[in-house]
């Protein structure tokens, strides 16, 4: 696999969008981290963006698991089609409202690296092929992986760092 491989970018990307969401998280005060901003966005702390990212992972994962074994995956989730994400993530962040924050990213960085496993496992051929998996249908396992990895992280961060940036100017 060569270093501009389309899987090693991937891998790269992800990871580096990964280590810097972490950065910005650690960035706040421990003692800060579980404070809520009040805004009219759906996720309202760092443990809200977490959890959305670790239920994602956790989504992909039941795809991969079940496409892998010829089944036909419920997309996203079951009960949900694509045009209710808004009420899917919403449900998400609801379920997860009891969750401490440093649970939140221990969950989190597992199931990151659950996912990067997945990614290694393939060759560049089967992450870029499309229809080369009957699960993926039009489209490529890395459209799968990229959006639920790297994009997903980048979303994260902008989300991040408007969190950690009204946190630290509150006095605690």
């Amino acid at each position: 696999m060569s270093a501009d491989s389309p899987k090693e970018v991937l891998l790269i990307n992800s990871e580096e969008q990964f280590k810097k969401l972490l950065e910005i998280i650690e960035s706040v005060p421990y003692r800060k981290r579980k404070i809520s901003i009040d805004t009219e966005e759906r996720d309202k702390n760092f443990r809200d963006v977490c959890m959305h990212l670790y239920e994602w992972h956790a989504m992909l994962e039941r795809w991969y698991r079940e496409g892998m074994n010829d089944d036909v995956p419920s997309m996203p989730a079951p009960g949900y089609k694509w045009r209710d994400i808004n009420q899917l993530n919403i449900r998400i962040r609801d379920s997860y409202q009891d969750v401490k924050i440093n649970q939140a990213i221990n969950k989190l960085k597992l199931s990151h690296n659950r996912v990067m496993k997945l990614i290694e496992l393939h060759t560049d051929e089967e992450i870029m092929t499309k229809k080369y998996y009957k699960w993926t249908k039009t489209s490529n396992l890395l459209g799968y992986f990229a959006a639920n990895t790297s994009k997903h992280y980048q979303w994260a961060i902008k989300k991040c760092e408007v969190i950690a940036k009204e946190i630290n100017e509150i006095e605690v």
